[in-house]
């Protein structure tokens, strides 16, 4: 039977860390950023102060950690819809799936990362970190779009940040809504998200053959019907 080799000792600690950082997910997703110390995340975790201290310098060390850990997962949520969808329908109903599942079971997580990227306008500390994460997410997105303009057979024209921007913000405003009680805010999400979409790829219809014309404008229309009901 072959041996297998003992990790290297940074590899341990790098498990171990990204273990803290998962456990210390709820509490810092309760409190935010203000609210929260190294202190306050032993308390409401198996865990002593001494041990988050020994493998986290500080609790922006920690936070960056966990958030990174999550918006990896939730990256990858979004890439498993994108690669199964077979035509534009079965892409939409995923993503629009997935949006409102992810709204509803983890707001306070979504939370956290609006308030960690508000923070970055203040403390330098964060902002190589919230960069990074919000370039991935940027590109999550510009994954998703892609396909939809893929199988709506139309080239997608406009620039990945803006189609980021409009995403973000349409999701940033209904977590709020959300948070504040309103019971239709996650379906207000999808129905404005069917519409951006169908906007955004029918923009590019005049350029397509006859066929792709109609079908796209089709789903505009639909999206737009739905949104005025």
């Amino acid at each position: 039977m072959q041996k297998t080799l003992p990790r290297p000792a940074d590899a341990k600690f790098a498990e171990r860390r990204a273990q803290l950082g998962e456990a210390a997910l709820t509490t810092l997703g309760e409190l935010g950023y203000a609210r929260t110390s190294l202190r306050e995340i032993a308390q409401n975790s198996e865990f002593s102060h001494g041990v988050l201290h020994y493998y986290f310098s500080d609790k922006v060390d920690l936070i960056l950690c966990s958030v990174r850990q999550y918006k990896s997962r939730c990256v990858k949520r979004y890439d498993e819809v994108t690669a199964t969808a077979t035509n534009y329908d079965a892409l939409m109903d995923g993503f629009l799936e997935r949006l409102g599942h992810t709204i509803r079971t983890e707001a306070p997580m979504h939370r956290l990362w609006y308030d960690l990227r508000a923070q970055s306008l203040f403390e330098a500390a964060f902002r190589a970190d919230v960069a990074e994460i919000d370039k991935s997410l940027e590109k999550m997105i510009l994954r998703v779009m892609s396909r939809f303009a893929e199988l709506a057979g139309v080239p997608l024209r406009t620039p990945a940040s803006v189609v980021y921007a409009m995403f973000d913000g349409l999701f940033q405003q209904c977590l709020l809504k959300h948070l504040s009680g309103d019971r239709k805010a996650i379906a207000s999400l999808q129905t404005n998200v069917r519409a951006v979409v169908a906007q955004l790829v029918g923009g590019t219809a005049a350029e397509s053959s006859p066929g792709q014309v109609r079908r796209v404008r089709s789903t505009v229309r639909k999206s737009r019907t739905a949104q005025v009901a």
